[in-house]
């Protein structure tokens, strides 16, 4: 019992000083509406600190005093950051806007005009710039079927055939 105790204080520990660096990208094809919807999950304090490496305004996603720049940042970063080829074409994701979910920031885009989705060829490097040790997790969805990777830095390259 002292031994299962003292192996989750070290663990607790070691979760302290070494935090773990994670976003969560959905894809859901929805074929009634011919979209792609997508929706981008990451810690709100990195996607923060981020865009200010980028930016000289002052960054605050939670309490923005102009919602319209932190939008332009926010875009502007994701855009830089996350490509999308959709059976074969580049896409062009359309921002929808974001929300705050507890400590995490949610960010959401949609594709247009994408009646089936075969293939999926993502490039990215989203947070690289911040954390070495960032690792991009994507799951997408189609016809009933989920299928996920993750991707850890300094891998950029993920494809999904359906």
């Amino acid at each position: 019992m002292a031994n299962i105790l003292i192996q989750w204080l070290v663990t607790a520990t070691m979760a302290i000083y070494h935090p773990f660096f994670v976003s969560v990208i959905d894809f859901n094809h929805n074929s009634k509406d011919a979209t792609v919807e997508i929706s981008i999950r990451v810690f709100t304090d990195d996607l923060e600190k981020t865009i200010q490496k980028n930016s000289t305004a002052k960054i605050d996603v939670i309490k923005p005093t102009d919602k319209t720049v932190i939008d332009k940042l926010i875009v502007a970063y994701i855009g830089k950051t996350i490509h999308l080829k959709v059976n074969g074409q580049t896409a062009n994701a359309q921002y929808i806007g974001y929300e705050i979910i507890k400590e995490s920031t949610w960010v959401y885009f949609e594709i247009e005009g994408v009646k089936e989705l075969k293939k999926l060829d993502i490039d990215c490097n989203f947070l690289y710039d911040f954390e070495k040790s960032q690792t991009n997790i994507f799951h997408v969805k189609n016809k009933g079927v989920e299928k996920s990777y993750k991707l850890e830095n300094p891998q950029r390259l993920s494809s999904f055939e359906f």
